[in-house]
């Protein structure tokens, strides 16, 4: 608990900056994204911008992911991390490392976006003993709101059959949500929950 201390006021005075000064910490700029500015409304036919990969994903994402019980694990609420960098041409990585009902995994990924063809495919190696490969296309509207539809190819986890696919809607360079569907050994895809991702953006300084 802090105690009241009294100083002599010239102290006091000494510690006041003066009119005009600049704050340490400035509010932070958020991304802006790709929102189509035309000078005018927007019509049916106007081009959606090509989705600008490094505008949207690169840097630290927290999340917070609540999934039923499935074969890849217990049903319970998924958090952490997940960062995405740069890479080659192309190509990039992201590493997600998770805190889950049945402890700590990491899932490292490579992510190959096709801007001409406007689409996307991820290979993800789980430490939880599974690989799967992801691909799907990808949308977008003028005002700068993108969406990825993945599917991922058949795996086998714990002795059963499973596929996958999800919704990632990237609602800003700051929030994501992904919407998650399952199916086992054949069966229809169920809800496997949503995942809510934002950007880990630092406070801006100043002097």
């Amino acid at each position: 608990m802090f105690s009241l201390r009294f100083v002599p006021v010239c102290v006091a005075l000494a510690a006041v900056p003066p009119l005009g000064a600049q704050p340490a910490f400035q509010q932070r700029e958020l991304p802006r994204g790709q929102i189509v500015d035309l000078g005018r409304p927007t019509e049916k036919g106007d081009e959606v911008p090509i989705f600008d990969y490094n505008q949207y994903f690169p840097g630290t994402w927290n999340f917070e992911w609540r999934v039923p019980e499935s074969p890849l694990g217990q049903g319970g609420t998924l958090t952490g991390t997940e960062t995405f960098t740069g890479g080659e041409g192309n190509f990039f990585t992201s590493r997600v490392e998770v805190e889950g009902p049945t402890g700590p995994f990491t899932i490292d990924s490579v992510i190959v976006y096709q801007p001409e063809n406007r689409s996307f495919a991820r290979w993800d190696r789980d430490s939880r003993g599974f690989e799967m490969l992801h691909a799907g296309p990808i949308g977008g509207d003028l005002g700068g709101v993108y969406t990825i539809h993945y599917e991922t190819a058949p795996f086998i986890y714990a002795d059963q059959e499973v596929r996958l696919r999800y919704r990632t809607r990237l609602v800003s360079p700051v929030n994501y949500k992904i919407e998650a569907r399952i199916s086992v050994d054949g069966g229809p895809f169920l809800n496997f929950g949503s995942g809510w991702f934002q950007r880990d953006i630092p406070e801006a300084t100043g002097r």
